[in-house]
């Protein structure tokens, strides 16, 4: 399947995704796979205010523009709308006693973070977001989706 700017969404199977897994560091694998949440205020992504994408640290798939992030407040790099949202999958999220939406990347399945309704026009979403779930591409650079070595 093909988003509509343009991406391949074509789930890798577990093998490649085990495959893009091995260059991820300890933190990073635990949530990316494994649902985790950085602590607030730590995050490498918070401050910058470059221009540019935030892409899947998995895969590499676009997954929110900077002109979208803004300063929530919360501790970690919050956006008010997606890339593309075909690049988001939303679950209900039951843990920790309440409800939410998590976010995972549509192509690899990796834990992003979660969406909530309190953000700022035009959407009135918040897209809290992992920084180690991300990666950063400056205006200019390539967006490229990574393939796991064969």
């Amino acid at each position: 399947m093909i988003s509509s700017s343009g991406f391949d969404l074509g789930p890798l199977n577990p093998r490649e995704r085990e495959a893009l897994a091995s260059t991820l560091d300890a933190e990073e694998r635990r949530v990316l796979l494994n649902q985790g949440t950085e602590p607030p205020f730590c995050g490498g992504l918070l401050q910058n205010k470059a221009s540019g994408t935030y892409c899947c640290k998995l895969c590499g798939l676009p997954l929110f523009k900077s002109a979208a992030k803004f300063e929530s407040g919360t501790g970690w790099p919050s956006f008010f709308q997606p890339y593309d949202p075909q690049h988001i999958r939303e679950l209900k999220d039951l843990s920790h006693g309440w409800v939410r939406t998590e976010i995972r990347c549509q192509r690899c399945d990796g834990h992003l973070g979660h969406v909530f309704d309190d953000g700022p026009a035009p959407t009135g979403l918040r897209y809290c977001l992992n920084s180690v779930s991300l990666e950063f591409a400056a205006d200019g650079q390539a967006l490229v989706l990574k393939q796991p070595a064969r």
